[in-house]
């Protein structure tokens, strides 16, 4: 595994710079896979390596890149940058019996640097979710269903928030990409199905899947 002493402030300051530049010239930068081993390590805690300007730039980049993936959120470590740095959006339509089943409503956007969360309650939730650095497969994982979230704006202000339902859901897989820890890590092993497969469990909840699939 790569040691923190691998990514020295100038050589995030690079890489950062290297995809801002490629998005500027019309390219975006890709989305790391499992392999990948800074998908493996904790990120580094953000402390004004990068700048004000740059930072700026690079959640522009990470933003550009989830729409186009597309997902409801970008983990820094998916672009191969180990720094505690996640924007996340959930604006996309749903029918509404998934909607009430996974308590999914819209979150508009937000960077979070610094992300951490605990849960709020005893409430769990356990659907099945997806991750842009595990492209192509499913798997149900089980996670609290109410959380305190706690990040740092890019300007600077400490915000502490509830989340429930799947926007809780997002948070928790987004700040865990920046421990090193991919969803795969916490869900049902026999859950796990290719996108390609997935029609068949695309169900508001887990039951039928749960029980033919014997998780």
């Amino acid at each position: 595994m790569m040691s923190d002493d691998t990514y020295s402030a100038d050589r995030l300051v690079e890489i950062a710079a290297t995809f801002v530049e490629s998005h500027a010239a019309g390219t975006l930068p890709p989305i790391v896979q499992l392999g990948h081993p800074v998908l493996r390590m904790r990120g580094l805690d953000y402390t004004g390596q990068l700048g004000d300007a740059l930072l700026s730039d690079l959640l522009d980049t990470m933003r550009a890149v989830m729409h186009d993936a597309p997902g409801v959120g970008l983990a820094a470590p998916q672009l191969g940058l180990p720094l505690r740095l996640a924007v996340l959006e959930d604006i996309y339509a749903t029918v509404s019996a998934v909607a009430e089943t996974r308590e999914r409503s819209a979150m508009e956007y937000f960077a979070a640097v610094n992300p951490s969360y605990s849960a709020a309650g005893t409430r769990t939730a356990s659907f099945f979710e997806g991750c842009l650095s595990f492209d192509g497969y499913q798997a149900v994982v089980t996670r609290p269903a109410d959380i305190l979230g706690t990040y740092t704006t890019p300007q600077g202000v400490f915000v502490e928030r509830e989340f429930s339902g799947w926007q809780a859901r997002i948070f928790q897989h987004e700040t865990d990409h920046l421990g090193g820890v991919v969803y795969i890590d916490k869900a049902e092993t026999r859950s796990l199905c290719a996108n390609s497969e997935y029609h068949r469990w695309a169900d508001p909840g887990i039951e039928r899947a749960a029980a033919v699939l014997g998780f």
